[in-house]
């Protein structure tokens, strides 16, 4: 005997038919519900345009060379909301006339990013407020002056 007539009901092609559609029914209704996570959650693309990433490689590569040459000695700490960055010059002095731009980058989401807001504490010195929740981020640091960028880090830090 068939295994269909111990059954007692014969398959069908309706039968086949609707175990078909059910079938890529409920991968199509998955894949619908991964899909709109994964877009809700993107937090953007790294570079607007690589292109233009690769032609300002050469520019950033000169004044990366120019940035070691200095020997600057910037150490910055980020702790319990509180953020703190003192920069002196090779010979240890204090650096005048700069200006600070301090942002934590989430690795992973771009909309998490928060800009530090920083007063100066003295010649070389900043201080200022850290608004970003537990984690991993990119601290970028970047001195400037008359709108010349001189000094620039990228450090992985924990927050707690």
């Amino acid at each position: 005997m068939a295994a269909s007539a111990v059954a007692g009901r014969p398959i069908t092609g309706r039968t086949v038919l609707a175990i078909f559609l059910a079938f890529f029914g409920v991968v199509f209704t998955a894949n619908f519900f991964l899909v709109r996570a994964a877009l809700d959650s993107f937090g953007g693309v790294e570079t607007d345009s690589s292109y233009k990433a690769g032609l300002d490689f050469k520019n950033d590569e000169i004044a990366a060379a120019a940035q070691a040459a200095r020997h600057w000695e910037v150490d910055a700490h980020v702790d319990r909301g509180a953020f703190r960055l003192k920069a002196l010059s090779a010979e240890g002095q204090p650096l005048a006339g700069l200006e600070l731009s301090a942002v934590l980058h989430h690795p992973s989401n771009r909309r998490l990013d928060a800009v530090i807001a920083t007063t100066p504490t003295g010649t070389g010195a900043w201080s200022g407020t850290v608004e970003a929740g537990p984690g991993q981020w990119d601290l970028v640091i970047e001195l400037t002056r008359d709108g010349e960028r001189l000094f620039r880090s990228v450090n992985r830090v924990v927050l707690k």
